[in-house]
């Protein structure tokens, strides 16, 4: 595989469409990136993201899922994405389950507003997932931040799935060490450059279990305010993580690409 990155976590679908061939021929031909995780919002976002890894084979991989900080969707509309996923894995394709979670932000604002939420849906249907990411033997991509990564840990050990990897995670000490002692990863996104709570997260956690992310198209502040995001700034991640970790550059970049590789199943 060509590359010495991996973005982990990026939303290729919510580009515009005359964006994404350009954004992943520099990322993959010019930034040295080897290949990227592209997460969907729902069951057309996943349609989507498989048709870029059929025409980018072997450099984009697929995640199918339902993102959690929306409207939770109908019955019908679970059990279609549900099927549509179990198809894929039928027809022997290779994807992961993502990005699904809970909806930490939804439910907070909701809640400073002092507006009712229902949270249990969200749970109800994150449980679904976790069961079909054990039954699939698929990795799992999840959104779940501070006291959510614990209701998340509990399911994933209810199910027994250890391929969780939890993407741009914030939470207790607590939480994080139960985390990594299960052997669950993390991906860490560029505001690790300026952001010392991510930095925190980056001292503590086994660099072992860690990728580098972007989930753009989100934006970032400091050095990258005003700039598009792109798979490239993994470039950045990876060198904000040797220089926290105090290790040789060369050494962290290949240990954040194998972790991606091998939680992936990347070639």
């Amino acid at each position: 595989m060509r590359g010495r990155w991996i973005d982990a976590h990026i939303h290729l679908d919510l580009y515009e469409e005359e964006e994404r061939d350009m954004l992943l021929e520099r990322a993959l031909e010019q930034d040295g990136v080897a290949a990227v995780i592209a997460v969907s919002m729902h069951l057309n976002s996943s349609r989507a993201n498989r048709e870029l890894a059929r025409r980018f084979p072997g450099r984009v991989h697929p995640a199918y899922g339902f993102h959690p900080e929306q409207d939770i969707p109908s019955e019908a509309e679970s059990e279609a994405l549900i099927r549509w996923i179990g198809e894929r894995a039928a027809a022997g394709e290779a994807f992961a389950i993502g990005e699904v979670g809970l909806p930490y932000y939804t439910r907070t604002e909701a809640e400073t507003a002092g507006r009712p939420f229902d949270e249990a849906p969200y749970v109800a249907l994150l449980e679904r997932f976790v069961k079909l990411a054990a039954e699939l033997d698929a990795p799992i991509v999840l959104h779940a931040v501070y006291e959510d990564g614990d209701k998340a840990c509990d399911l994933l050990e209810r199910y027994g799935v250890r391929r969780a990897h939890f993407h741009w995670f914030k939470g207790a000490e607590e939480t994080i060490r139960r985390m990594a002692a299960n052997g669950y990863s993390i991906s860490v996104t560029p505001d690790v450059c300026y952001e010392e709570e991510i930095r925190a997260l980056v001292r503590q956690y086994p660099i072992a279990l860690m990728m580098t992310e972007t989930d753009g198209p989100w934006p970032f502040e400091g050095p990258f305010a005003g700039l598009p995001t792109i798979p490239g700034m993994v470039r950045r991640v990876a060198e904000a993580i040797a220089e926290i970790k105090g290790l040789p550059l060369q050494a962290a970049e290949e240990q954040l690409l194998d972790n991606a590789k091998r939680f992936y199943g990347l070639d």
